[in-house]
């Protein structure tokens, strides 16, 4: 089976089954290996991309719920750490091992593009389905008020 479907606004064909998870078409067919396997069961994270806009734990999708949309992964934030939740991230140290980054940071993206200025409340319930391990959720709280501030042009 083929399903078109854009990934980081590239247009791809991927030749898989239809119930096959986005996760692993990302993976495995596109060689995009930013987004993460975690739980497989839609309940930690790491696995977060966009899907027109909005986050969706790809481990659950199956690939004919993106035929025809757009697919954003971590790769399509900045090649070169240049976006303001990246370079937030860095300097509240908020990676540890690493692992569920890039499902934290999908999700805080998308939390961003909507409300450009969170509250503490805000940000617990956007983030409220990533899981870290390592326990950084008050430095991922934190991070993300600094790359709201960056993005409104404000200080931190």
């Amino acid at each position: 089976m083929s399903i078109k479907f854009k990934i980081n606004g590239k247009p791809v064909e991927a030749k898989a089954e239809s119930d096959t998870p986005l996760l692993w078409v990302i993976r495995d067919e596109i060689g995009l290996t930013g987004t993460k396997f975690g739980c497989g069961a839609q309940l930690c994270g790491a696995c977060t991309v966009h899907l027109d806009g909005v986050p969706i734990r790809s481990c659950g999708t199956p690939l004919s719920a993106v035929a025809g949309k757009s697919v954003s992964t971590i790769e399509s934030l900045s090649r070169n750490n240049s976006h303001p939740l990246q370079k937030a991230w860095i300097a509240h140290d908020v990676p540890q091992c690493g692992y569920c980054q890039s499902g934290q940071l999908m999700s805080a993206a998308a939390l961003l593009s909507k409300n450009k200025n969170p509250n503490d409340s805000e940000i617990d319930q956007a983030m409220s389905g990533n899981l870290c391990r390592c326990g950084t959720y008050v430095r991922v709280r934190a991070a993300i008020k600094t790359a709201a501030a960056e993005i409104r042009g404000a200080k931190a």
